[in-house]
């Protein structure tokens, strides 16, 4: 990328912040370029300058280009501290309930959302929960909702499992086919996975746990706040946020109205 089209990109990022509100601007320089210049080819537009007018004026166009700009990294017990803390701080109160309701926002393509669900069946909650699981990217939903993933994340989705206070192999909760697995059936039945736009729609409401981890911090400040918003008046008094381990509460308008739960990890519960 020259000069110029670094000054292309540049000018691209800002106005997404202006028009749409999705901060890119501090994201890895080489790596947000890279993503630009394969849209644009892909895109066939003759300069990124060109992309830029097409993305102010035309805002499917920018949905397009963001499930680009976006990395959808996820992994089976991703983070396994975090899964450790939610086994053995939030689930003994979750327990409590007879039926428990989950929002998992920007779930992607879904390993992280049967990792949950495997922890809810070990503590014995099988059949006392829904995970409701969305995200903006229909083709990342459908692996999710098919539960289908190659054979070789399970050897690292394994040892995170272990870390993660696993007490079974991860091995009972999916059906090996050559060089894929299929997620267990019994998992399937309680999660629902569908499309929302945590910029644009509205509250699933009445949630016991609130999932957000690693989308905020693609966000505004503004759009931060937004979601916060949908995100407080989807949980209860004493309902759980669990977040993203660069993404915090401290700075929204919201900030007062929820609790750390956990010293490392980023779980929150709302005041009240």
């Amino acid at each position: 990328m020259n000069e110029n089209e670094k000054l292309e990109a540049e000018l691209l990022l800002q106005a997404i912040y202006q028009k749409y509100g999705y901060d890119f601007r501090s994201y890895a320089k080489a790596s947000i370029r890279r993503r630009i210049k394969k849209h644009q080819a892909v895109s066939g537009f003759a300069s990124i300058s060109a992309m830029q007018h097409e993305l102010i004026h035309n805002e499917q166009f920018f949905t397009t280009l963001l499930k680009e700009l976006t990395v959808n990294v996820t992994e089976m017990f991703r983070d396994p501290d975090y899964f450790f803390s939610f086994r053995n701080q939030v689930i003994p109160v979750l327990a409590e309930k007879d039926h428990i309701q989950i929002w998992h926002a920007g779930c992607a393509s879904g390993e992280e959302v049967y990792s949950m669900a495997i922890m809810l069946e070990e503590e014995g909650l099988a059949g006392r929960y829904r995970i409701y699981a969305t995200d903006t990217c229909s083709e990342a939903l459908n692996v999710a909702r098919e539960g289908i993933y190659p054979v070789a994340i399970m050897q690292e989705g394994s040892v995170n499992y272990q870390k993660a206070g696993g007490r079974r192999s991860l091995s009972e909760y999916y059906t090996a086919h050559y060089d894929h697995v299929v997620m267990a059936d019994r998992l399937k039945a309680n999660l629902v996975f569908s499309e929302h736009n945590l910029v644009t729609d509205a509250v699933f409401s009445e949630m016991d746990c609130v999932v957000c981890r690693n989308v905020l911090i693609y966000f505004s400040r503004v759009l931060q706040d937004r979601v916060f918003k949908l995100f407080y008046d989807a949980l209860p008094g004493g309902g759980f946020l669990f977040l993203g381990s660069k993404e915090h509460v401290r700075f929204s308008n919201l900030a007062d109205k929820f609790v750390k739960v956990c010293g490392n990890e980023k779980i929150f519960k709302k005041v009240g």
